[in-house]
């Protein structure tokens, strides 16, 4: 069994293609990956498996000469399994969070990316994919009472992406639906996070929002991580 990798989150599909420096920032990505040619899965049940957005996956994939990949559908059917049993990327693409989450556990597909992850492959999350990742999301359907989905709780906080011009509303939505002291970070659009084994966070092209929610003292505090600082493990 391989140590699993540290984890990538981006807000959407812009670092994908993002030069740092005249260096894709996905080379860092691929450098994890020791095998000579690895298999890359993209779990595109979120945006109901549209085609165009596996499309953008391909070319990331093939700018860093990885070019064995493969979209594991929403049906999750043997050959998926297979597959996804052997990735050593997975990516969770964006689209609806609600939607995508009753799918993986409906098929199955919430288990075998926690299994996956723990034997070694590379978590990547986009936008709700990103948010999968965490702790807990709200449900975007239209309920009467806020519905707070327990997703697949790889990260010990909740991840709120793109939402930075509403003042990261529905991300504190949630933090105070859970009734209890959480923690939740934020990731602006265009921008990035990775998670490090040893539990610190690391900002990707521009700073992250942190809040920290005590609820037994009703107390809400919000602080910015900035590129080219890591944040230790459990920092408040």
């Amino acid at each position: 069994m391989r140590t699993p990798q540290p984890i990538y989150l981006f807000a959407d599909s812009q670092l994908l293609f993002w030069k740092n420096k005249d260096q894709l920032y996905l080379e860092r990505v691929r450098a994890h990956i020791k095998v000579l040619s690895p298999k890359a899965a993209y779990v595109g049940a979120s945006n109901g498996d549209m085609p165009e957005f596996y499309e953008l996956f391909l070319a990331a994939m093939n700018n860093i000469g990885i070019t064995h990949c493969r979209m594991v559908s929403a049906f999750f059917e043997q050959e998926d399994q297979d597959f996804l049993n052997q990735a050593d990327i997975i990516l969770l693409a964006g689209g609806d969070v609600a939607l995508g989450w009753k799918t993986f556990q409906s098929t199955g597909l919430d288990a075998a990316i926690r299994k996956r992850y723990v034997e070694g492959a590379l978590l990547m999350g986009i936008s709700a994919g990103a948010v999968q990742i965490g702790q807990c999301a709200l449900s975007e359907e239209e309920l009467p009472e806020v519905t707070v989905l327990r997703t697949l709780g790889i990260l010990p906080f909740a991840i709120g992406v793109h939402e930075e011009k509403a003042g990261w509303r529905n991300l504190k939505s949630l933090m105070l639906a859970k009734e209890d002291s959480s923690r939740a970070i934020g990731i602006q659009a265009g921008g990035g996070l990775v998670y490090h084994l040893d539990g610190s966070i690391e900002p990707v092209k521009y700073p992250l929002s942190e809040f920290i929610y005590t609820g037994n003292g009703k107390k809400l505090t919000n602080s910015l991580i900035y590129p080219e600082v890591r944040c230790p493990a459990n920092a408040t």
